[in-house]
């Protein structure tokens, strides 16, 4: 049977402890041997100090993965890569995204009349044009369809089509259980249940999902009628909400998974 553990670096809520509650989000994921890290948080000096207190070594990783662009689950790269700079991570797939990205030279249509000091590259593009990234070292494999990137870790991209991040694309992580399919999601921007169906091919059922469901938000009717989606249609297991899941969802979770609401605030280790 797989060993699951899962660990929780950078959250806003959790009990009383040493660590530094911030908003923004960062896991760290120890499945049956593998050890991978799931965004980094919106400080780096947090993650910095939140890591060491938990006792986590960023040297031990296996990869890295970042579920999107925003600044509360990169801001912790920083130290990461100084740590741990030849580490893969793990990226959605963007044309001129933050994680840098590439196009072949000839992309766009060219206009030989033009005196070459008009044309790009005078005229001479180059085979591939890369494009750059706050962090132009980083090893960056970008992810653009479902994959199985080492035994039983699925990373799962859904592109977003809500007002506000339309377009834009998010990384989820599924680890294949005995017991059925363990879902990691940093934000759940493109809506948990699309996430859910991009999932579906992976396994039957859902053990757990973790992390954020962004329902921060959304009314309470809507919030409502997610959660028991989740329960009676989706026959999600368990529920270890965080980040930005939102207080009346936190408390409708509660409500209606009863003791399969797990508790997994900052600094809560998360055996399944």
């Amino acid at each position: 049977m797989s060993r699951t553990r899962i660990r929780i670096i950078h959250d806003s809520f959790g009990h009383p402890s040493s660590l530094k509650k911030d908003w923004g989000f960062s896991a760290y994921l120890d499945f049956d041997g593998q050890r991978i890290l799931f965004d980094t948080g919106n400080n780096a000096k947090t993650f910095s100090e939140n890591c060491s207190a938990l006792g986590l070594d960023l040297r031990d990783l296996d990869y890295a993965v970042i579920s999107h662009r925003h600044g509360d689950h990169t801001s912790g790269l920083n130290h990461l890569l100084k740590v741990n700079p030849k580490l893969t991570v793990y990226t959605p797939e963007e044309t001129y995204g933050v994680f840098g990205s590439s196009l072949f030279g000839t992309f766009y249509p060219r206009c030989h009349s033009l005196p070459r000091y008009f044309q790009y590259y005078d005229g001479n593009p180059p085979e591939v044009i890369r494009h750059g990234s706050p962090w132009p070292d980083a090893n960056f494999v970008w992810v653009k369809e479902t994959t199985e990137v080492s035994p039983g870790v699925f990373l799962i991209p859904v592109v977003s089509d809500v007002p506000g991040t339309r377009e834009m694309r998010e990384t989820s992580v599924g680890l294949r259980t005995s017991r059925g399919l363990i879902l990691v999601a940093g934000c759940s921007h493109p809506g948990i249940e699309k996430i859910l169906e991009a999932a579906r091919p992976i396994a039957d059922r859902v053990l757990c999902i973790f992390g954020g469901l962004h329902l921060v938000l959304t009314k309470e009717p809507e919030i409502r009628r997610v959660i028991n989606a989740l329960r009676d249609d989706w026959h999600v297991d368990r529920i270890a909400p965080g980040h930005c899941t939102g207080e009346p969802a936190f408390a409708a979770i509660q409500e209606i998974f009863g003791e399969r609401c797990l508790f997994a605030g900052l600094g809560e280790s998360i055996e399944l």
